[in-house]
């Protein structure tokens, strides 16, 4: 059994707790009668209108209150984020990123969470394997929605292999009674070669797309492997012209849905395009953004954004060097908006550096998973900018620290430079190579 704490932790002041009198320390028992378990079932019941609260104030005295609440929340935080324990996996994925970590990092780095309450708050991905019957239906009843789900393949054998769990070949099931209740569904899967591409691939997008519209969105992106995968289960990297092959059939199904559905619906990591040479589709064609935190059209999106900003450039002397780290599969698009601002801002520098990913090795190239000690092995005999400018997406958390624990600091010091973290945004890009904010 979880263990539940509803101590309340923080109270905002002027909100509808604070002028209920409840404040840090004290316990919420109840609301209107009914006992809560975790943060979801407490937002569902916070959503009537005229609310009784149960108040355990000292651990002694009971006091009960009643309000009205004309907001989303009461203006409560909770000594537990999720009031209870989040909910860890209970897969053993073949694929698994974590499962291919190396020892001795930070113990929060290797927890596996596969949380649906994680999955509605925080854009989180879960399997469904360790939902209850209970469960589900306690999801539906509170209309929790959208749930990110990892779906990888929908034939239940082929996901039970990919999963390692006995209850993986459910998930279809699940999502077709939450569709039919009218939760919205986001889905990612993550393509291994020879193992859930080809037809396995193919009638898992028709599976997904007869759940359309309450399947909202589907990501396709590779597999990442690093260089700690011994004794781990035998997966390929794709290759140039396996990438290939996978952009052109996802493709041929965006035309099929496109034509039945009127949407796209699924969408490819840009890893894909880049490997395979394959220019990667205007924004457009992306219908939102509804991937973007998988990586899929942060290319497209950044540029619609730094083309906006470049117009608001004001034509002025400038005197600046920066440097810019990347990761290797983002150097060359980088390394182009970088030559834009040079043609475009006279006396303003920039040198774009790929940092080889050795702490992870494999085929890690992506710039989210970019460590501290490479930035600067890589860059400490070549730096001589002002600024370092690196993707914020290489932090964890409000800490600055990069995945190997080394902190923004540590680079800042072993480099003489300031560090500059920027978020995968155009706007926000040009103005910290600048070091000016544009007037909109």
């Amino acid at each position: 059994m979880r263990k539940v704490d509803t101590t309340v932790k923080y109270v905002e002041s002027g909100s509808v707790a604070d002028l209920a009198g409840i404040r840090p320390g004290d316990v919420l028992v109840s609301v209107n009668g009914c006992k809560f378990h975790d943060i979801l079932e407490y937002r569902y019941l916070i959503s009537e209108y005229e609310l009784t609260l149960e108040i355990l104030k000292n651990g002694v005295n009971t006091e009960f209150v009643t309000v009205e609440n004309n907001y989303e929340d009461l203006g409560i935080e909770f000594s537990e984020g999720l009031i209870d324990e989040a909910q860890s996996c209970t897969n053993k994925c073949i694929f698994c990123f974590i499962d291919q970590l190396p020892k001795g990092m930070r113990e929060t780095v290797y927890f596996k969470d596969d949380d649906t309450r994680l999955s509605f708050l925080q854009g989180n991905y879960v399997t469904l394997t360790n939902l209850s019957d209970e469960e589900i239906e306690s999801l539906i009843k509170m209309r929790v929605s959208p749930i990110n789900v990892s779906v990888h393949a929908t034939e239940p054998s082929l996901r039970r292999m990919m999963l390692n769990n006995r209850f993986a070949g459910k998930c279809l099931d699940i999502m077709k009674r939450f569709a039919k209740n009218g939760i919205c569904m986001n889905c990612q899967i993550v393509l291994c070669p020879d193992i859930n591409d080809g037809e396995h691939l193919k009638r898992t997008l028709m599976d997904l797309g007869a759940l359309y519209p309450n399947v909202n969105s589907i990501s396709v992106v590779p597999v990442g492997l690093t260089r700690y995968r011994g004794g781990l289960y035998p997966i390929k990297p794709f290759t140039k012209e396996t990438s290939a092959e996978t952009v052109r059939f996802v493709e041929s199904m965006q035309k099929e849905f496109l034509e039945k559905y009127g949407t796209r619906l699924v969408y490819l990591s840009d890893e894909f395009y880049i490997n395979s040479d394959i220019p990667i589709p205007d924004a457009d064609c992306y219908e939102g953004f509804p991937q973007l935190e998988n990586g899929v059209g942060l290319v497209a999106s950044m540029k619609e954004e730094f083309d906006g900003a470049m117009r608001l450039v004001k034509p002025k002397k400038r005197t600046r060097h920066v440097a810019v780290a990347t990761g290797e599969i983002a150097y060359e698009f980088i390394k182009g908006l970088a030559e834009t601002i040079e043609r475009q801002c006279a006396g303003v520098k920039i040198d774009v550096y790929p940092v080889k990913n050795n702490f992870f090795g494999g085929g890690v190239s992506v710039s989210g998973l970019v460590c501290g000690c490479d930035i600067i092995t890589e860059l400490k005999e070549k730096l001589n900018a002002d600024t370092l400018c690196i993707p914020d997406s290489m932090l964890r958390g409000d800490d600055n620290i990069f995945l190997d624990d080394t902190t923004v600091e540590d680079v800042e010091k072993a480099l003489n430079v300031k560090v500059v973290p920027v978020m995968n945004d155009g706007y926000e890009f040009v103005e910290k190579i600048l070091g000016e904010e544009l007037e909109f």
